[in-house]
């Protein structure tokens, strides 16, 4: 798997300029498969102009949101708090499974003071964890609450909720887009 490490944007007026004309799509994820949908959602959008930020840990999704305008977020609720290989400061066992943290992130970009619309990838759970996880994600304000794309037709089912998500919160056009 390709790093789904946030990179802030280069600090050149140029490079700022265009990335105030795109659409900022935060994915996180927090799944371990071979070529994840997280990999291969960016390479779709990207021709479109939309910029997608992949964060692989809560701690990265912070600094992504607080780096950059978020325009549309998409949560996975697996997502860990933080990644293997960064350094845990809560004294937790070094090398335990990193604790999930996508909840958290919801309730970080609903505090925004313009909380983006939010697409959730829920978990795989028992009936009743998986109830009360929708119904928390409900709850922030999320637009959808969707399964973990695996296969090409979940993917495009995505590619759907993002598009349905767009034209609802911005009419169609990117946010700040000039007419």
């Amino acid at each position: 798997m390709v790093s789904a490490r946030f990179h802030p944007s280069p600090s050149d007026p140029a490079a700022s300029r265009e990335a105030d004309a795109r659409l900022n799509l935060l994915l996180t994820y927090g799944g371990w498969q071979q070529d994840p949908w997280v990999e291969r959602l960016p390479r779709l959008l990207e021709p479109m102009g939309i910029r997608s930020l992949r964060a692989g840990s809560a701690r990265e999704a912070e600094t992504a949101i607080r780096s950059e305008p978020v325009h549309i977020a998409v949560v996975d609720l697996g997502v860990p708090l933080y990644c293997r290989d960064e350094p845990e400061t809560s004294g937790g066992a070094s090398g335990a499974a990193a604790p999930e943290a996508g909840p958290r992130l919801l309730d970080l970009l609903a505090r925004l003071e313009t909380p983006p619309p939010t697409v959730v990838v829920k978990r795989e759970r028992a009936v009743r964890d998986e109830q009360r996880e929708i119904a928390a994600a409900l709850k922030h304000g999320a637009f959808a609450v969707v399964d973990r794309p695996h296969s090409q037709r979940e993917l495009e089912l995505m590619l759907e909720v993002l598009r349905r998500c767009l034209r609802r919160f911005y009419s169609g056009r990117w946010p700040g887009a000039v007419l």
